[in-house]
């Protein structure tokens, strides 16, 4: 089969590789849609922890298929089916696993990383991701493309559940790529009566608007605070979100909190820029909630391809450029410049 091979710091080649083979308690997908995210970007770039120096993988955990082999002690999973891969694994016993965290399990491991992923024509999900009910079947109007960022937008979801926009809320998100337009659109949903976008991009302070961002803001020309305190009348987001890998971003969000505002650092920081300076008197004082929210889980996936199947959210629009899969290292110099904001590989021939 042919396949995008990771072999080292911008190191992706375009080859033949064998296909998977599965026992009877595995599945095979055809893989017919596979979205690069911001971590496969940083793999590309510097590398990963998971991947030893020497090691080749298949990148690729936001992909969607069609089902084309079932082991026959799968349930429920047959050839044909159209189909999602909530790709996080847990190894199924550990406290975090019990309570649906695969996530967050030690143990962790992830289609795409290290086991092969959706930059390919096939990808094998091996018996544990099915147990764990990985393989979640997509409606006939949703394209594969749109089913393949539902886990980006299911990360998204996880930071909602745990720190919520409510009805009339004024939300502040740092940062405007594919994630800050995702929070967008699930605020909005939960009522939220003024977003107010800061972004460095003026391009994607454009489109964060035609996303129906209220407040544009770019944050090296503009005075935040300032726009900030207007908008609200000098009191304050009551959320913020920071949706992006920025030091000053996150110290200067309990600043421009409400009182009992919340705030979520869902973007992380590089590993060797990841202490930041905070007053600690503004989060006492005001009676702050401050969390973080880190990828997702099975649940996340399947509620975000419900809120898609009923048609409250859209995430077609994401979707602003698509590359063949022999055109991988193209489509990764498309995205690591920024333009658009989802891109999609279509792997695979007919």
């Amino acid at each position: 089969m042919d396949a995008a091979v990771y072999y080292g710091i911008k190191d992706m080649r375009f080859e033949e590789v064998p296909t998977p083979q599965i026992n009877n308690r595995e599945v095979l997908v055809k893989c017919r849609a596979a979205a690069i995210c911001g971590t496969d970007l940083r793999i590309y770039n510097y590398g990963h922890s998971m991947i030893p120096h020497g090691t080749k993988v298949i990148l690729g955990h936001e992909l969607a298929g069609e089902v084309v082999k079932a082991g026959d002690k799968v349930d429920g999973i047959k050839p044909g089916m159209r189909v999602l891969i909530a790709p996080n694994i847990g190894c199924g016993k550990c406290f975090q696993c019990l309570q649906g965290s695969f996530h967050l399990c030690n143990d962790y491991q992830a289609i795409g990383l290290p086991l092969a992923g959706g930059f390919a024509e096939y990808v094998k999900i091996p018996e544990k991701a099915v147990q764990q009910g990985a393989v979640l079947e997509i409606p006939d109007d949703l394209s594969f493309e749109e089913a393949a960022i539902t886990e980006p937008m299911a990360c998204v979801y996880n930071g909602f559940e745990r720190c919520p926009a409510e009805p009339g809320d004024t939300v502040l998100l740092f940062g405007a790529g594919p994630i800050g337009i995702m929070h967008i659109m699930m605020t909005a949903l939960a009522g939220a009566s003024r977003i107010i976008v800061s972004e460095t991009n003026d391009e994607r302070l454009r489109i964060a608007e035609s996303f129906g961002a209220d407040i544009l803001i770019n944050s090296e020309t503009g005075d935040l605070e300032k726009v900030v305190m207007q908008e609200t009348k000098g009191k304050g987001a009551d959320l913020i979100i920071t949706a992006c890998p920025s030091q000053e971003a996150q110290m200067t969000a309990p600043r421009l909190a409400a009182l009992h505002g919340k705030i979520n650092y869902f973007g992380g920081l590089p590993k060797d820029a990841s202490s930041i300076h905070l007053d600690t008197n503004l989060i006492h004082y005001k009676e702050l909630l401050i969390t973080g929210s880190h990828g997702s889980n099975t649940y996340h996936c399947k509620k975000v391809l419900d809120l898609q199947a009923s048609g409250k959210i859209d995430l077609k629009p994401i979707v602003t450029k698509k590359f063949p899969l022999n055109q991988i290292k193209q489509a990764f110099e498309s995205a690591l410049k920024g333009q658009g904001l989802k891109t999609v590989l279509i792997p695979g021939k007919e």
